[in-house]
């Protein structure tokens, strides 16, 4: 609700933090120290580790807000650093969370997990969808007519698949934790599938 409003304060605090930098500190490193640092977060919490937890996940948000100041004042902004950034930001969003549920070994711990977790798909379903559906208006993700309302590049796990397994799961139920591991693997590759597209065209 603030960050517009934080967004002038932050950038005159990390400024000169930004002018001190070593070159080797680059916008892409830090954002891998971003994701790194979240991941850390919620491995930690899950372990009892509560400090060491709060301390990765201030680092990590550290690293966040210091790699788009170095990419414009680098001259190194892209598309591809914004997307991977968000992607960052992802991990971090969903591990700690996770992380402190897992250390609670209570039912209602991973209950209020899950809807916390089900209010950011909602949230992020929300814009990206807008987002998606504006970009598409104006060119198809990938140069060819989109035949959709919103266009994907071509991924593992489409539609289709996802009909498919979900059939699969209620058909057979006792193999439904065999299905999501399977479903879940499949979904990573394609991620992997849609992050590699973005390398290439989001340059």
């Amino acid at each position: 609700m603030i960050d517009q409003q934080l967004r002038a304060t932050k950038d005159r605090i990390v400024e000169p933090v930004v002018r001190r930098l070593p070159s080797a500190v680059t916008p892409g490193r830090l954002t891998l120290m971003s994701l790194l640092g979240g991941a850390a977060a919620g491995l930690l919490a899950a372990s009892g580790w509560q400090w060491w937890a709060l301390a990765a996940w201030l680092a990590s948000r550290l690293c966040d807000g210091l790699d788009g100041a170095v990419a414009r004042r680098s001259g190194r902004q892209s598309d591809l650093g914004g997307y991977l950034d968000l992607m960052a930001d992802a991990v971090g969003y969903v591990a700690v969370p996770l992380g402190v549920a897992a250390a609670q070994a209570d039912r209602g711990a991973w209950v209020a997990c899950a809807v916390l977790l089900a209010s950011f798909y909602v949230n992020v379903m929300s814009w990206a969808l807008l987002s998606a559906i504006a970009a598409t208006r104006a060119v198809a993700a990938d140069g060819r007519e989109s035949l959709t309302t919103v266009h994907m590049p071509v991924g593992l796990v489409e539609g289709a698949e996802t009909i498919v397994l979900f059939a699969v799961m209620l058909a057979w139920p006792g193999g439904a934790q065999v299905v999501c591991w399977v479903m879940a693997a499949l979904v990573v590759v394609t991620v992997v599938q849609r992050l590699a597209w973005a390398a290439r065209a989001l340059r």
